[in-house]
C-alpha cells in the first residue's frame, strides 16, 4: 500500500505569554492510502494539532511531516496552499461556507483557482451537488438551508478539486442524528472509491463504526493503531 501521511517525531510548542504549551510531544503516525481513520482524545490533547500538520495549516516545532508524497516541512507557505488545493479537502465542523454565495457559488470557488475552465467548474459542480444529495439546492444560501444541507454542500466543496485525501475535523459535530448519518455515508462511500479520509472526533458512536481509530491524549498517540473496548464506549469531554 502507500503511505500518504507520514509524521515522524512531531513535536509542536505555542509560545504564550508566561510559557509554552506542547500540543504535540513526538508524533510518529502513519496513514495508508484509501484507509478510513478517526482520531479521538479529549478536548486539549492535540487532535486538531494533527490534523492541521496534515493539511499543512500548521508547521511542526520539530519533526517531518510527509503527505501524499510532499515533505511540507520543505515548502512555503504559497506551496503549501497551492498543493492543499489539488491534493487535500477540508471539512470543518462549522461548515464556513460563504454567506453571500450560494451553495453552487461555494463548491465552484476552489476550481477558480486550479485552472479549470468554466465549463469543466460547472460542470463538476452540479455534479458533485447531486451526489450529495442536494442538486436541488445550488441557488440557495447558506442561510436559507439546514445545517445538515450545509454539511453536505461543505463537503461537495472539500472533493472539488478530486483531492487524494479528505480531512475533518468534527465534521457531524454540529448536525442532528439523521444529518449526521446521512454524512457518515458519504464519507463510507468515499472510501470505497479509494479517497483517504482522516476525522477528529468526540463521538464516541461514530468512532465505533470507523475502522482504524487512533487515540490522543497530552499531544502523544497511545500505544497501538486498532480501537479497543474500553475506546468505543468511552465518551469524551
Amino acid at each position: 500500500m502507500t503511505t500518504v501521511v507520514d509524521m515522524q517525531d512531531v513535536h509542536k510548542v505555542y509560545k504564550i505569554k508566561g510559557g509554552e504549551i506542547h500540543a504535540l510531544r513526538g508524533v510518529t503516525f502513519k496513514i495508508e492510502a484509501g484507509e478510513f481513520v478517526a482520531i479521538v482524545g479529549p478536548s486539549g490533547s492535540g487532535k486538531s494539532t494533527m490534523i492541521n500538520m496534515i493539511t499543512g495549516i500548521d508547521r511542526p516545532t520539530r519533526g517531518e511531516v510527509h503527505v501524499a508524497q510532499h515533505r511540507l516541512t520543505k515548502m512555503n507557505e504559497d506551496q503549501v496552499a497551492e498543493w492543499r488545493g489539488h491534493n487535500v479537502g477540508v471539512v470543518f465542523q462549522f461548515f464556513q461556507l460563504l454567506p453571500s454565495l450560494s451553495v453552487y457559488e461555494n463548491v465552484i470557488m476552489p476550481m477558480v483557482y486550479t485552472g479549470r475552465w468554466h465549463g469543466e467548474r460547472r460542470q463538476r459542480a452540479l455534479e458533485l451537488l447531486d451526489r450529495v444529495g442536494i442538486a436541488d439546492l445550488v441557488d440557495k444560501y447558506p442561510a436559507e438551508i439546514s445545517n445538515g444541507q450545509q454539511q453536505q454542500a461543505a463537503i461537495a466543496r472539500a472533493l472539488a478539486n478530486d483531492p487524494q485525501i479528505i480531512v475533518g475535523d468534527e465534521p457531524t459535530g454540529n448536525l442532528d442524528p439523521e444529518s449526521a448519518e446521512r454524512v457518515f455515508g458519504l464519507f463510507s462511500e468515499l472510501v470505497k472509491n479509494g479517497k483517504t479520509i482522516v476525522l477528529v472526533t468526540h463521538d464516541r458512536d461514530l468512532a465505533g463504526r470507523i475502522p482504524r481509530v487512533q487515540e490522543v491524549r497530552a499531544g502523544q498517540l497511545m500505544t497501538g493503531d486498532a480501537v479497543d473496548e474500553r475506546l468505543v464506549q468511552r465518551a469524551y469531554p
